[in-house]
C-alpha cells in the first residue's frame, strides 16, 4: 500500500536536511558568514516574507491557479495551508544559509551613480507593468500576478544597490542558482507526487525541465529576493560601521580583518 506524501513531509524530507547541514556549516566554517549583521538580514528577510506572501498566495489558491491533494495539508489559515506559512520561513532560511557560504563583498561606497538607481527602479516597475497586462488573460493570469507581485519589489532593491549587485555578480549568480535549482527539483517532485496541483488553465504550458515556468520563476525572484536583500544589507552595515564599533558579522575573524 503506497503512503501518500504531505506538505509536512515535503519539509521533512527536503527543507529541514539541507539546512541543518548548512546551518552546521556556517557555523563551523571560518570562511562563512555568521553574526550579528547576516543573522538579523536573514530575520527581516523572513518577516517580510511572511508578510508580502501572505495576501499573494491567499489571493490566487481560491481562484484555483494551484490547490493540494486530499490529506495533503493539515489545516489552513485564510486561504493557505500552514504548511505553506511554514515554507515562507523555512525558503529564506535555506537560500540565506547557502548564501552565508558563499559571502559575496566587495568593497564599494554606498554612493552609487543616480541613473543606475533610476535604472534598476525603471527596471522593477516595468516588470510590474508586464504583470498587469497580463492578468487581462486566463492562461497567464498566474504569471500576470507573479510578475505584478515581483516587481515592486525588484524596483526597490535594484534601485537601491544595482551597481553593488553588478560589482559582486558573480558569486550572487551561485548564490541564486543552487538553492534554485535545488528547489525546483522539490517542487517537481512534490507536484509529481500529488502534494499540490498546477492549474492548466491559469498557466502558459510552457515548462523548464518539467516545471511550469510560474512555479520556476516564483522559485527564481524569491530565492534573488533573499540573497540581494540580505547581500545589500551586510553592504549597507559594513559601510555604515566601517571604524565604528558595530558589532562584528564574523567574530572568530581576528580582530581588524574583513569582519564577513
Amino acid at each position: 500500500m503506497a503512503i501518500q506524501f504531505t506538505y509536512f513531509g515535503i519539509h521533512l524530507a527536503f527543507l529541514l536536511p539541507p539546512i541543518l547541514i548548512l546551518g552546521w556549516l556556517a557555523i563551523r566554517r571560518d570562511r562563512a558568514w555568521w553574526g550579528v549583521r547576516p543573522l538579523s538580514g536573514l530575520g527581516i528577510m523572513i518577516a517580510l516574507a511572511v508578510v508580502y506572501t501572505t495576501p499573494f498566495t491567499n489571493r490566487l489558491i481560491p481562484v484555483g491557479v494551484w490547490w493540494y491533494g486530499d490529506g495533503a495539508v493539515l489545516a489552513t489559515v485564510w486561504y493557505t495551508p500552514i504548511e505553506e506559512y511554514i515554507f515562507f520561513v523555512l525558503q529564506p532560511i535555506l537560500t540565506a544559509l547557502w548564501l552565508f557560504q558563499v559571502g559575496p563583498t566587495a568593497d564599494r561606497s554606498l554612493a552609487i551613480p543616480r541613473i543606475h538607481r533610476l535604472l534598476g527602479v525603471a527596471g522593477g516597475l516595468a516588470i510590474a507593468v508586464i504583470g498587469w497586462a497580463l492578468l487581462d488573460t486566463t492562461a497567464t493570469y498566474y504569471l500576470g500576478w507573479l510578475l505584478l507581485w515581483v516587481g515592486p519589489v525588484l524596483a526597490l532593491q535594484w534601485g537601491f544597490g544595482s551597481t553593488y549587485l553588478w560589482t559582486v555578480r558573480r558569486p550572487l549568480l551561485v548564490a541564486i542558482a543552487v538553492p534554485t535549482l535545488y528547489l525546483w527539483l522539490v517542487d517537481r517532485i512534490a507536484i509529481e507526487l500529488g502534494v499540490w496541483v498546477i492549474s492548466d488553465a491559469y498557466t502558459t504550458g510552457y515548462a523548464l525541465f518539467g516545471l511550469p515556468i510560474e512555479e520556476a520563476l516564483f522559485f527564481l525572484v524569491t530565492n534573488l529576493f533573499v540573497v540581494q536583500g540580505i547581500t545589500m544589507y551586510v553592504w549597507l552595515l559594513d559601510r555604515i560601521g566601517a571604524g565604528s564599533a558595530w558589532p562584528s558579522a564574523s567574530p572568530r575573524l581576528p580582530t581588524g580583518s574583513d569582519d564577513r
